[in-house]
Parts: structure tokens; C-alpha cells; sequence
């Protein structure tokens, strides 16, 4: 992928895999499939860990800060990368994302069922597109950046948007 999907080829990965292109194609029938697979492996190199501070606060800060660190690269280069692929494929960045983030937003989910049932947050406020917004306000930040998000950002968005909505 370091010329883009659209230069990527199954001879090319074969060779840099030290094997055949028949033996590639068995793996994957389809480009678009083997690429879906490389960017789900190369983003399993960055797992986040739930915080458990206790707070959600601290909580969220903590997990902005884990994604901000890991996605900052990742992200600048996967998007700079995949223009053919999202045209080839007729796909949009926002469904090869839904499936890469199931894992993490289950994490997301009970750092915030938690925060609930420790009565920090009005649980009726808390619907999935607040519930997800910080995470999208520092992904937009990165992508247009292509950079990390300054830690005082993170907190300004958590403790000046993010939680004055959901107390």
C-alpha cells in the first residue's frame, strides 16, 4: 500500500510476502478484500485499554488520548492511500470505518454504561451520536491536521462540549 491502492497488485504482495500469486489469490478473491484485511490488521497494532479511572470523565480523556496517539499516522496515511479503493468499490471512509471500530465502541459503550450506573450521567442524554461525539471531534481534528490533538483540546472538548450535554 505504500503507492496506493490503485498501484497495489497481487504479484506485488506475493512477492513482498515471499510467495505466490496464486497462493494470495486463494487468501483473498478480490483487491478490495485483501486491502479491507491489511488496514484491519494494521489497525489492530493499536488496541485501546479501558481506562477504569472511575470517572468518565478521566475515562474519556483517556481514551481520546489512546486513539489520538495511534490514529494520527494511521489515519493521514490510509486516507491519502485508499481514494482508488473508496472509488473502485463505490464505498465511503464512514463504512470501511464501521467496520473496523465494533471492538472499540464496545469499549466506548461500557466506559459510558458505567458512568451511567454511577449516576454521572443522565442516561437518557446519552444517545449514540453524543455518546460518539468527542471520538468524531478529534477524528476530524487528525484528518484535517495530520497531526495529534493537543491534549488541552481533548479536555476542552470533554469537559466543554461532551459533558454539559449529557448533565
Amino acid at each position: 500500500m505504500e503507492r496506493g491502492y490503485a498501484a497495489l497488485t497481487f504479484a506485488a504482495v506475493a512477492e513482498r510476502a515471499g510467495t505466490s500469486r496464486p497462493v494470495v489469490n486463494r487468501h483473498w478473491a478480490a483487491k478490495d478484500l485483501l486491502v479491507r484485511d491489511a488496514i484491519v490488521h494494521a489497525s489492530e497494532k493499536f488496541p485501546l485499554t479501558d481506562p477504569a479511572t472511575g470517572s468518565l470523565r478521566e475515562d474519556t480523556i483517556a481514551l481520546l488520548e489512546q486513539l489520538n496517539g495511534a490514529f494520527t499516522a494511521f489515519a493521514a496515511a490510509m486516507t491519502a492511500q485508499l481514494a482508488a479503493y473508496f472509488e473502485e468499490t463505490k464505498t465511503t471512509p464512514s463504512e470501511l470505518r464501521a467496520s473496523l471500530v465494533e471492538a472499540r465502541w464496545e469499549l466506548i459503550e461500557s466506559v459510558t454504561q458505567r458512568a451511567v450506573a454511577r449516576g454521572e450521567v443522565d442516561g437518557a442524554k446519552l444517545t449514540p451520536r453524543i455518546e460518539r461525539l468527542p471520538y468524531d471531534l478529534l477524528r476530524h481534528q487528525v484528518l484535517m491536521d495530520l497531526k495529534p490533538m493537543p491534549l488541552e483540546h481533548i479536555q476542552e472538548i470533554v469537559d466543554t462540549i461532551y459533558l454539559p450535554l449529557i448533565t
